[in-house]
């Protein structure tokens, strides 16, 4: 049942927010490798349908709770994750967008590839970049943080690509990440993509 805004709740505590940071990364690298092995496994008209309906439905609740309704368990999470002053659920919906857009104009493989890009490269940037980060190179990024994650995302991708493609991605994608001046969630899919059905 959603409840009006003028509706009394119990908030929860608010979480610290390096906790929050990292919190917010392990569940973007578990749904994004989620999405990601979803769209290998699946027919890509269902992984299309799927993922639309997922990003219109999540437009509706990210709207209704910015508009100040609770919304069981959906508020709690969104509070318990999201940024501070962030549009509710804005990562995981540029998530699917970016996911869509990928499906849509590159083959199947090379989607998956480029949202295993996504998931991995975004997450461990600033997994290590919060805890270990000391070198501040541009847009806030760490050198510690942006290193980390392209050489985890290079390993892995390995295992899907030649590692020399592999390695070359990564590296662009990490590149793209520290310097776009919009949700990497847009951008880094669509950059590994490209890369990808460049070398391939």
């Amino acid at each position: 049942m959603m409840l009006r805004p003028d509706e009394s709740l119990t908030v929860c505590t608010p979480i610290p927010e390096r906790m929050n940071e990292s919190l917010r990364q392990v569940v973007h690298l578990v749904f994004g490798l989620g999405i990601a092995g979803f769209v290998l496994l699946f027919d890509r008209d269902l992984a299309l349908a799927v993922l639309m309906i997922a990003l219109f439905g999540g437009s509706i609740l990210s709207d209704a709770v910015s508009r100040g309704y609770t919304i069981p368990v959906i508020s709690r999470i969104l509070a318990g994750l999201e940024r501070r002053d962030a549009v509710p659920g804005r990562g995981a919906l540029f998530f699917a967008i970016g996911a869509l857009f990928c499906l849509v104009f590159f083959p199947k493989g090379i989607a998956f590839a480029g949202l295993v890009v996504l998931s991995l490269l975004d997450s461990v940037t600033t997994l290590v970049g919060v805890r270990f980060g000391r070198t501040r190179i541009y847009n806030h990024k760490s050198l510690e943080g942006t290193s980390a994650g392209i050489v985890v995302t290079a390993v892995v991708l390995s295992l899907i690509v030649p590692p020399p493609i592999a390695l070359l991605t990564a590296a662009i994608a990490g590149l793209a990440e520290l310097a776009s001046p919009v949700d990497d969630n847009l951008v880094v899919p669509v950059v590994a993509c490209l890369v990808l059905a460049v070398l391939l």
